[in-house]
């Protein structure tokens, strides 16, 4: 099967909308590599990054952006600023797609934007949902809890009340949307006393 074509390949693939060598590998053991570089220089695959690929018309699926996210560097979820811009917690629309996994800090970049990844503990890695595309496929994000709690988390530069404010946080999201039982249960597997400290400066920053 080492000359399989892109016809017999793309029946195979396509339903996964992106995929990995390993995927490949399963599936036909021989595989010739090669045809990833030559599809890809076709104009018939993208490079996503090392190891994996999607099909080009796939940039038409709306959310596919945020869906590889978590498919091509796992276990991980759609958190921080990408989720608070989501949930319209901050104002700036955010360009990077920001997550969170236990494997180590990275990003990348490809056809269909930047991909950032910040490094936690596998203790801390809970409080997200699968969010359903419009084509079906779930994509891992938190909730606004657990991405605020992330934030505060790994950017320990947000200390003052100045600091807090500077963050532009919604106000009514805060006080009407804002789950603040699931917060600080959430809150209490940090098992961290300085977030504690950041987040009773963040609700007096807004009054809350």
């Amino acid at each position: 099967m080492a000359n399989i074509s892109y016809i017999v390949f793309r029946e195979q693939f396509v339903k996964y909308g992106c995929f990995s060598i390993n995927q490949v590998r399963i599936w036909q053991s021989g595989f010739e590599e090669n045809n990833f570089t030559r599809w890809c220089r076709q104009g018939l695959l993208i490079r996503l990054r090392r190891g994996w690929y999607a099909f080009p018309e796939c940039r038409k699926i709306p959310d596919f952006g945020r869906y590889i996210a978590g498919r091509i560097y796992k276990p991980s979820y759609i958190s921080l600023h990408t989720a608070l811009s989501f949930y319209g917690m901050i104002p700036e629309s955010v360009v990077s797609i920001n997550s969170v996994s236990t494997l180590k800090t990275t990003s990348f970049s490809n056809d269909f934007g930047e991909y950032t990844y910040q490094s936690i503990k596998p203790s801390l890695f809970f409080g997200f949902e699968l969010k359903k595309t419009s084509d079906g496929r779930s994509i891992p994000f938190a909730t606004p809890e657990k991405a605020l709690l992330d934030l505060l988390y790994l950017y320990p530069m947000y200390k003052t009340e100045d600091d807090m404010a500077d963050l532009r946080l919604d106000e009514d999201f805060l006080t009407e949307n804002l789950n603040a039982d699931r917060l600080h249960e959430y809150l209490s597997q940090y098992n961290s006393k300085a977030l504690e400290t950041r987040v009773k400066t963040m609700f007096k920053a807004y009054g809350i």
